[in-house]
């Protein structure tokens, strides 16, 4: 298997169908909540909607870069949400998750493995590589804030 089947295969286990390393990924923890549950302030903590915003948000500007497309998108914009008012509102920002995911996925099993090793826009950003990996890391991080923000709002809605 290539470097970048298997690499792809690790992004789509955190986002799509994997539970190798955190026993779920986005698709399961996302597709069972309501928009409510998604837009659901506990304290100071990010709503779910925010955190699935701010993941697809990068999907997407890297994968416009794998599309050969410039690199636009910026940190300070990456919690930028448009309001989240219906079902059918969430429903969209998860569905254009998956469809970002899927495609990013595929990118990436597409190059040649030599093009894991190439300059990502600027080499100050590192490899296309290091910022896949650190795409798939930085994923796993914010789903981990997601099963636990869906915990408590589970819990608090039980006490209810």
């Amino acid at each position: 298997m290539k470097r970048t089947e298997q690499i792809a295969n690790r992004f789509r286990e955190v986002i799509l169908n994997g539970v190798w390393i955190a026993n779920t990924n986005y698709k399961d923890q996302l597709t069972s909540i309501t928009w409510h549950q998604a837009t659901t302030k506990i304290e100071s903590l990010n709503t779910i909607a925010a955190l699935t915003f701010h993941i697809n948000y990068y999907i997407a500007g890297i994968l416009n870069v794998f599309e050969g497309g410039a690199l636009e998108i910026r940190d300070k914009y990456s919690f930028d949400l448009p309001p989240i008012t219906s079902q059918k509102d969430w429903e969209e920002l998860i569905n254009t998750m998956w469809n970002n995911a899927q495609k990013f996925a595929n990118s990436i099993e597409d190059m040649p493995d030599e093009d894991l090793d190439k300059i990502f826009v600027d080499k100050k950003y590192g490899t296309y590589q290091r910022n896949i990996e650190a795409m798939i890391e930085h994923s796993y991080y914010h789903l981990g804030q997601i099963t636990l923000i869906k915990k408590m709002i589970l819990q608090s809605k039980n006490k209810e």
